[in-house]
């Protein structure tokens, strides 16, 4: 039992591993797909459109796939595994960001950028001071959500052979005829969603003086 906890442990650093640095990386990328897709610039909207809607409407265990594949079929090359991994999943969840930021934006009335023009607001400064406040208050919620799918959506990257959590959890149980590592399994995911749950409840009281 200890070197089966021992496992899980190793593979649930990884999952932690893929976790963050999805979360590093999609964060920042979906603001870029955010202000292509509410750009005024026609050809690029629509770009970023049909993008959005080709990354949120396939499923990720394909895009994995694709991400780790595909390259080496057309180019001859081949991301490492676990490369592959962070790619495909930092603009999966990217395409999602994207359009939490967007609904947030859209979400503000227009009245509050003139009350900030007319008080002698920049553009910047109302965007920053005004807008940026008011968004972020109100995506935290579909934020924590697909968060806390991230954490979950960590076990799809045994579909291109990277030892996470699940994949630890499957082989001992085959190893040992026993469903018990899976519950194991389970109970990790729990803990770490657990955590994902306090920390957003957390950052909603610490803005809740916004509304």
């Amino acid at each position: 039992m200890g070197a089966l906890i021992q496992s899980m442990l190793s593979g649930t650093f990884v999952s932690v591993e893929i976790f963050f640095l999805t979360l590093i990386f999609s964060i920042p990328l979906a603001v870029f797909f955010c202000a292509a897709r509410m750009s005024k610039f026609f050809p690029l909207q629509k770009f970023a459109q049909f993008f959005l809607l080709l990354i949120r409407g396939t499923p990720l265990m394909l895009q994995l796939i694709c991400v780790y594949f595909i390259p080496g079929l057309l180019w001859g090359f081949s991301f490492d595994r676990f490369v592959a991994a962070i790619i495909a999943m930092s603009v999966n969840y990217a395409a999602y960001f994207a359009e939490i930021y967007r609904g947030g934006l859209e979400g503000v009335p227009q009245g509050q950028r003139e009350a900030a023009k007319v008080l002698g607001y920049t553009k910047a400064q109302t965007f920053c001071h005004v807008i940026i406040p008011q968004v972020i208050k109100r995506i935290m919620p579909a934020m924590g959500n697909e968060v806390i799918t991230l954490v979950k959506d960590t076990a799809l990257v045994t579909v291109i052979g990277v030892v996470e959590l699940l994949h630890v959890a499957k082989s001992a149980s085959n190893r040992v005829f026993s469903t018990v590592p899976l519950f194991v399994a389970g109970a990790f995911y729990l803990i770490m969603n657990g955590v994902v749950s306090f920390v957003f409840a957390c950052i909603e009281k610490k803005l809740s003086y916004y509304k």
